[in-house]
């Protein structure tokens, strides 16, 4: 990662203006398709982990960092893609997981897990202290802020030198969007100011050189700051680059560059603009799963046509039964009942479907569409009625019978629009 966002960064400040997508999902189909897009365009794919996905306790998909990393490798082997062209991160890496319990306790916690990360090789870091603990005043000051994040980082350079291998990177900020969107409806999102951003990046040198660590602080390659971009569950804040060009222009004089949280949704265009204005570090989630999503439905319609209600998986319906019995992970963003309560579980773009995904009634759903698909392929005419550009892939040969690879593809819509606007894609031959 070191090299290459020296690269990124040394060309912003010459004008030619690319950038890099960060891939924050832990699905399989949507890794393979984000890998099967980087062997498309012959590129890098940066993929990261939260800290409330992957820790040391094993986060709510069960895996500790070391089996995130062999987790994503066995899908490049299966694809095909080189491991050594993959960026492994941590995303919002810090106290975010136990904010209700003291800060000693949960910055101890979270230098536990910045450990694990860095041991098991990933080295692209968001130093994420910008929220506050149990007893902390809200918000948090900068200068709060930056001590702990330094004091992780000091953690992370300790575990670098005993794994070896390229130094790690770091990312900072303190004005973070909430992870996996807005809980609230969104009537206008406050764009960073230059002074606040220029506020932040001093206090975090200041406190970097007074606790030894200069040497960290020159592998600090972007800053989150608030571009003014932003999604709830049926609303997109679309990029308006007047609004942050005082922002844009400050970074023209530091030698890092801005990293842009929640793009998910942003129009090609507005992706483009933002890696123009110096925002080369993109991250999407939920805006691939809920691709996945959107594929998944399709294909749950597909088959009840195909070969009727009877024996059906009813993989729509199981992920709705099981919403239902178990809402911990979507009760507190969708506040509505009735009608609209069911539009928000199945359709928002916060995607809360995404944590549904692994539960085994789901999985075992899931088995059994893609199992009845390939058993018994539907008419080209059916794939089109719900799937139309998988069709037409289908059927000029450029798409397999796979009704996974169907999926795949639609997940890739996804992240071609991302290659395009950081200028790493490469045209698909016909």
């Amino acid at each position: 990662m070191g090299q290459f966002s020296v690269g990124v960064n040394s060309q912003h400040k010459k004008g030619r203006l690319n950038g890099i997508y960060s891939i924050c999902s832990a699905h399989p189909l949507v890794l393979e398709a984000a890998l099967r897009q980087g062997l498309q365009d012959d590129s890098y794919i940066l993929i990261e982990a939260t800290s409330n996905q992957v820790n040391q306790f094993g986060g709510y998909t069960g895996m500790k960092p070391a089996d995130f990393k062999e987790y994503v490798f066995a899908i490049a082997n299966k694809v095909g893609f080189a491991k050594a062209r993959i960026i492994l991160g941590g995303d919002h890496l810090g106290p975010n997981a136990w904010q209700k319990e003291p800060a000693a306790q949960a910055m101890a916690k979270a230098a536990e897990m910045v450990s694990a990360y860095v041991l098991a090789g990933f080295r692209k870091i968001h130093l994420d202290c910008s929220m506050s603990c149990a007893g902390d005043p809200v918000p948090l000051s900068d200068a709060t802020v930056a001590k702990r994040a330094v004091a992780l980082c000091q953690v992370a350079e300790g575990a670098w030198q005993t794994a070896g291998g390229e130094a790690p990177v770091y990312v900072i900020g303190t004005e973070v969007p909430v992870p996996g969107g807005a809980q609230e409806s969104l009537e206008g999102v406050e764009v960073t100011s230059p002074a606040a951003a220029a506020q932040t990046l001093k206090v975090h040198q200041q406190v970097f050189a007074d606790a030894g660590c200069a040497a960290a602080w020159s592998r600090v390659i972007a800053m989150v700051v608030q571009p003014g971009v932003e999604f709830d569950n049926h609303k997109v804040v679309r990029y308006q680059r007047e609004r942050a060009a005082a922002l844009s222009h400050f970074m023209t004089t530091q030698p890092m560059v801005y990293e842009a949280h929640s793009t998910d949704y942003q129009s090609e265009a507005s992706l483009q603009e933002l890696v123009q204005d110096h925002f080369a570090i993109l991250k999407v989630g939920p805006g691939l799963t809920f691709a996945l999503r959107e594929a998944m439905f399709a294909l749950d319609a597909i088959e009840r046509e195909a070969i009727g209600e009877f024996a059906a998986s009813h993989l729509k319906d199981t992920l709705s039964q099981v919403m239902k019995e178990e809402p911990d992970y979507w009760l507190a963003y969708y506040e509505q009942a009735g009608h609209q309560q069911y539009l928000d579980r199945n359709y928002s773009l916060s995607d809360r479907i995404r944590y549904y995904w692994p539960h085994p009634e789901v999985s075992a759903a899931v088995a059994k569409l893609f199992d009845n698909l390939r058993r018994q392929p539907p008419l080209p005419t059916l794939i089109s009625q719900y799937l139309p550009e998988q069709a037409k892939k289908i059927s000029a040969g450029l798409l397999s019978a796979s009704p996974e690879a169907w999926v795949v593809d639609k997940i890739m819509e996804v992240t071609g629009l991302y290659a395009r606007a950081c200028g790493m894609a490469q045209e698909v031959k016909a």
